[in-house]
């Protein structure tokens, strides 16, 4: 089994540094789809934030683990404006 089958909605997301960035709503492909609770203020509000599996580390507990601190993960987040 891969540690990406191994996510569920609901479990955080986590940096390498332990910050959290989000709360998994599914895997999308090739990405993780953050909650809309999670998509910050603003212009952000609303939306839904990817981030890319290629960041996924591990897969422990109710924890999603990236290979990225959270101030670089973040970065790589992408931003899709979703009516759902």
């Amino acid at each position: 089994m891969t540690e990406a089958s191994k996510i569920r909605e609901h479990m955080e997301v986590v940096g390498a540094d332990g910050v959290h960035i989000g709360t998994v709503d599914k895997v999308d492909g090739d990405r993780i789809k953050l909650t809309k609770a999670d998509s910050g203020m603003g212009v952000h509000k609303g939306h839904h934030h990817y981030i890319p599996l290629s960041l996924l580390a591990e897969v422990d507990g109710q924890k999603v683990w990236l290979s990225a601190n959270s101030d670089v993960a973040v970065s790589f987040e992408e931003e899709k404006s979703d009516p759902t």
